[in-house]
């Protein structure tokens, strides 16, 4: 895809900003395709510690759906859809979106697949297929309901209204709001300290979070239990215990 329409910036705290103000010209799959190019880069490359998925002036991963998509092809790019979310929710590294403007459809699909959301008083979200007799298709109608329950979830689709910033942080759909025009900077300080800590402990905890959130609590303590008993066969947790006896910064692997 072109730069304009996705690119990444690395930033010197080890963090990543990735841009994806898509064109609601673009092929919803010729957008997910180059998420996914993208985010596979992103999980490969050892000097990233943290991503920031974030919109630009022209909105956040606008696409449109093609006339008279046959019911397979629907199926094929809900498909799709499924495994580049399922692949940023699994990235193993800090994946935040940040957003100023609009967040609807598959951008709201994209956010709701990072581990939170940060926004300014301008966002809104919402999924307005609803208009055009269509549901969310990315794993969005699933992620919701279990972040802000079923109801709510319910009255966003059915309505395909947007919801105010104010509301969603109400709701809890995101986690930290900001004045217009300062959620980026404010996202980019949380994550750089975020990526002082411990990237195997982040990665380990964030799995055990995502495994256990569905099954039952005993089950998903167990779970808990043997990843508490990993961190400790890590480089990281030596590291983290030295430098606080030594009472100084750890200087963490990831190992």
């Amino acid at each position: 895809m072109p730069e304009r329409l996705c690119s990444i910036q690395l930033k010197s705290s080890g963090s990543a900003i990735l841009t994806v103000p898509g064109c609601r010209s673009t092929s919803p799959t010729l957008l997910l395709d180059t998420l996914r190019r993208q985010i596979t880069a992103l999980a490969g490359k050892d000097d990233v510690k943290g991503i920031l998925i974030t919109d630009s002036e022209n909105g956040f991963c606008c696409c449109q759906l093609e006339e008279n998509t046959s019911t397979h092809a629907a199926a094929a790019l809900s498909g799709l859809g499924q495994q580049v979310m399922f692949s940023v929710e699994k990235i193993g590294k800090p994946c935040i979106a940040v957003l100023e403007g609009e967040c609807s459809g598959v951008g709201l699909e994209l956010a709701l697949a990072c581990d939170f959301i940060v926004a300014s008083r301008s966002a809104s979200f919402g999924f307005p297929a609803i208009a055009a007799g269509l549901i969310p298709c990315c794993g969005g109608s699933q992620r919701l309901a279990r972040l802000v329950g079923k109801s709510k979830t319910k009255e966003i689709i059915y309505s395909g209204e947007l919801i105010t910033a104010e509301e969603a942080h109400r709701i809890g759909l995101i986690n930290r709001l900001h004045p217009a025009g300062e959620a980026l900077t404010q996202a980019e300080e949380l994550l750089a300290h975020i990526c002082t800590r411990s990237p195997h402990a982040i990665r380990i905890g964030g799995e055990v979070v995502n495994a256990g959130y569905d099954i039952d609590l005993q089950t998903a303590c167990l779970l808990e239990r043997d990843a508490f008993a990993l961190c400790f066969s890590s480089f990281d947790q030596r590291e983290g215990m030295q430098a606080f006896l030594d009472k100084r910064q750890p200087q963490f692997k990831g190992e």
